[in-house]
């Protein structure tokens, strides 16, 4: 029997082994027939924000430039987060950026993009109108917006960042704002139940996180009350800003098995790497450092590769992670304007971007490769779990590669 694997085996916990058998209209095996073998896109979620191709995906930014940037997001990245933050997507009361969104979030699912909305329910970035509420006010509005919301882009967005930064909320003190009000009244598990809850019943499939950047004992104890609340969680949210330096390997497979105590699965939801200099040791709140010019260097940017490969590495060898998220495509309008782009300004692709190709399209990758059927049709599969497009007789054919063997008729 002909055996097409995967180019890299290190990591058996990321793989299936499956013997297609090809058969044709007939129900006859595919005997001793040239089979190719294509994977269309990994299980394993590599994503990162689609904020600037926004535009671009509703039709009103078609520029070749942009075009360029959504080829080279599309030939990497399988999965996306989208911006909900309420005091943008609702700044006047009763006026949503649905349809916006909407067509955006449509233009990534069909091209086979997952699609994550981020988030529901934060103390930052929250309208005035909001604001300006009561307490039980406040209440109501956020349960009305998680309804609505979730509702109308269910089955297109079936994942969201349900609350966001939750360790902080009641003691968030930079700005007033009506959500941290209400946190201080209600409790940390109160606010966590709200945006949970409201979501599972406005859309019972969708996958709901908690995210932090706080990822020491404070939110490692929230996640373990609100389980014992009999709040149901589908993933715990990680995010890893490393604008004053990479973290480290061992750093993050700690972070990693601590989290992984609870049985669900990790997604390290916001990672970014600097290719300039870096952020100084003493800033607490990232959102503090202000420079009005952060360039990239070509040094930055060797360190930067170097990092993200190992970044990236650790976390997918660690059996417990199911999504890595990158925090911007490009150096323009990233995040605390910081050179943390795998592109940079102008386009042009980053050491980052290509080490980050190599590992994704390349070493974790199967195919195109060739094959044959043995007498009774059949060929073994081993390869990163994931969709695969199988291709024989002139017919081609997609199917999901997990665990036991498959019969794939190819007509």
């Amino acid at each position: 029997m002909w055996h097409v694997s995967v180019p890299d085996t290190s990591l058996p916990h990321r793989l299936a082994t499956s013997v297609l058998t090809l058969r044709d209209a007939d129900d006859r095996p595919l005997a001793d027939t040239a089979v190719r073998i294509e994977q269309v896109s990994h299980a394993m979620m590599f994503g990162n924000i689609g904020f600037d191709l926004i535009d671009h995906a509703c039709g009103h930014d078609d520029s070749p430039e942009t075009r360029a940037r959504a080829d080279d997001y599309l030939r990497l990245f399988n999965a996306t987060t989208l911006p909900f933050y309420l005091g943008r997507f609702e700044s006047v009361r009763g006026r949503p950026d649905t349809a916006r969104l909407h067509a955006a979030a449509t233009w990534f699912a069909e091209r086979g993009v997952h699609v994550k909305g981020h988030p529901l329910v934060w103390h930052t970035a929250t309208p005035a109108w909001l604001n300006a509420l009561p307490a039980v006010q406040v209440e109501q509005a956020l349960r009305d917006r998680i309804r609505r919301d979730v509702t109308d882009f269910a089955g297109v967005i079936d994942c969201w960042d349900a609350i966001n930064e939750a360790v902080i909320m009641p003691m968030f003190s930079a700005e007033d704002n009506g959500v941290t009000r209400l946190a201080r009244e209600r409790g940390r598990i109160a606010m966590v139940r709200l945006a949970v809850e409201e979501a599972r019943a406005a859309n019972p499939r969708a996958t709901l996180l908690l995210n932090d950047f706080d990822l020491g004992p404070d939110y490692e104890q929230l996640i373990g009350d609100v389980l014992d609340a009999g709040i149901r969680l589908d993933a715990v949210g990680l995010q890893t800003h490393m604008h004053q330096g990479f973290r480290g390997a061992e750093a993050l497979w700690a972070i990693a098995d601590r989290f992984a105590r609870f049985g669900l699965p990790l997604h390290f939801t916001e990672t970014s790497l600097v290719s300039g200099h870096l952020m100084p040791p003493d800033i607490v709140d990232l959102n503090d450092y202000q420079v009005d010019v952060w360039p990239s260097t070509p040094d930055g940017e060797a360190r930067q590769a170097e990092e993200i490969s190992l970044h990236y590495r650790t976390l997918v060898a660690h059996p417990a992670v199911a999504a890595i998220v990158y925090w911007g495509l490009s150096d323009a309008h990233a995040w605390l304007g910081a050179p943390s782009g795998l592109l940079r300004a102008d386009g042009s692709r980053k050491p980052s971007h290509d080490v980050l190709q190599r590992l994704i399209k390349g070493q974790w990758w199967v195919g195109p490769a060739e094959g044959r059927t043995d007498g009774e049709g059949r060929l073994r599969l081993t390869g990163f779990r994931g969709t695969y497009a199988v291709t024989a007789a002139g017919h081609r054919r997609v199917l999901s590669l997990d665990a036991g063997d498959q019969t794939v008729r190819q007509a």
